[in-house]
């Protein structure tokens, strides 16, 4: 994005379409809110925002003509230079309305695809997000393509040079996309042989889950000491990042950090973020991180289980039974619920109401998280098998081998029958372990 747009005034909209009484209703505010905080989350300087209930969409414009006025008044009056509409908009309604506004307008597609340019950083991130661009303008006639040719981030939807340029020759942008897909399935393969290496390895996976800004980011630091970005941004992590932990009856495990879920993920971002999002489904344990402090707090869960839903990791396809992949929710920022509260929230996690087991934690100050940890390694231990073995002392590799792959519940030397020290040995493994050690 140019220097201009960065700090670009903003009026936000959010549609609310009552078409036979179904629409937005207690969670307007919440959706107003985080239209701002995606503007925010990309620079831009939110000067007004309001709902506008919709009980007919016009085909040209989504808004009635009444409302179209009243948008453009209120743009006016707070000097307003885009109209961000936190809703789809369709090509023809986007031009109408800027035609009619006299200034940019972008649809919550749009912005989101906008946010994951700037913010993607390795070269897996940014190839994901101009193929969901591509496909996104594939079907705007009235935008430019200078994008194509350029080397940073962001995708000039508020912007820059070329934004009169009539459509560029479509063959080209057919072309860059078969291109950026057979990037990807190459991406797609590494990141299964990698996969496949680490369960030779065997290391159990956890995977963080969540909202975006729910704090995975910043509770990913401290389990890890890692320096991943974590600020009070929507999208702040774009790019799985993984590091390996130590957690009780486990000698390493890998922590992988994902891309936030929200709520209507535009449908090209959520085909080109598959291969980020396949880490989840390789995971020996989900750990969904909650923002519990946000009243939308349980329409966000909601968000992320129907996404988990979706890439198989709640159970089999079409209610198909299906090996479900344990979860535990670990019920973020803590530190900023009132005394009563956390009494509350402490009766719902006591009754059990979560189908999951619940940990109350702060990723800021650290409070619970060694209770997550417990809890985790727990779960990666649960199905592990206890077995005795007696190994020569001088068998280093193996005993290693068991300390590092396993949790030592005793051992103690003794002579065998010919004079030979050894090492008796009684120790939990994972399942998929004990085989792996005998074959060893």
């Amino acid at each position: 994005m140019g220097e201009v747009t960065r700090g670009a005034r903003a009026l936000v909209v959010v549609p609310d379409i009552r078409i036979r009484g179904a629409g937005l209703g207690e969670d307007a505010d919440a959706r107003l809110e985080e239209g701002k905080g995606l503007a925010l989350a990309i620079g831009i300087e939110v000067v007004e925002g309001f709902v506008l209930p919709i009980r007919q969409v016009k085909p040209a414009t989504l808004f009635g003509e009444g409302q179209v006025q009243n948008i453009g008044i209120a743009a006016n009056q707070s000097d307003a230079e885009l109209v961000i509409v936190d809703g789809a908009l369709s090509a023809i309604q986007q031009r109408n309305l800027e035609e009619k506004l006299g200034r940019k307008v972008i649809d919550r597609t749009g912005l989101i695809l906008e946010i994951f340019g700037e913010r993607a950083a390795t070269a897996e991130g940014r190839l994901q997000v101009e193929l969901a661009h591509l496909d996104y303008q594939a079907g705007r006639l009235v935008r430019s393509w200078t994008h194509l040719e350029r080397q940073r981030g962001g995708f000039g939807f508020l912007g820059g040079p070329g934004e009169t340029q009539i459509e560029a020759d479509r063959r080209m942008i057919r072309d860059r996309m078969a291109r950026i897909r057979r990037e990807l399935e190459q991406v797609r393969r590494t990141r299964g042989l990698h996969r496949e290496r680490r369960q030779r390895a065997p290391w159990p996976v956890v995977a963080l889950v969540g909202y975006t800004n729910a704090g995975k980011s910043t509770l990913f630091n401290r389990l890890t000491g890692a320096g991943v970005m974590a600020e009070d941004l929507l999208f702040a992590t774009l790019d799985p990042t993984m590091r390996a932990i130590r957690m009780p009856g486990v000698e390493k495990a890998i922590l992988s950090d994902t891309v936030g879920f929200i709520s209507d993920l535009p449908t090209q971002l959520v085909a080109a973020f598959r291969a980020t999002l396949e880490e989840v489904t390789a995971a020996d344990v989900i750990v969904h991180v909650r923002d519990i402090s946000n009243p939308a707090s349980a329409a966000q869960k909601k968000q992320v289980e129907d996404v988990l839903e979706d890439l198989g990791v709640l159970g089999g396809e079409e209610g198909e039974p299906g090996e479900q992949i344990p979860i535990v929710e670990a019920w973020n920022k803590w530190d900023l619920l009132s005394p009563d509260e956390r009494e509350t929230r402490r009766d719902i996690i006591a009754a059990n109401v979560a189908d999951v087991p619940v940990v109350p934690i702060s990723a800021l100050t650290g409070e619970g998280t060694d209770d997550l940890l417990q809890l985790v390694g727990s779960l990666l231990t649960g199905e592990a098998e206890t077995i005795e073995v007696s190994l020569p002392v001088s068998d280093g590799q193996k005993i290693a081998w068991l300390h590092a792959h396993g949790e030592v519940l005793d051992e103690h030397e003794r002579e065998n029958a010919g004079g030979v020290p050894e090492l008796c040995m009684k120790v939990r493994l994972a399942k998929r372990d004990v085989g792996r050690f005998y074959s060893l």
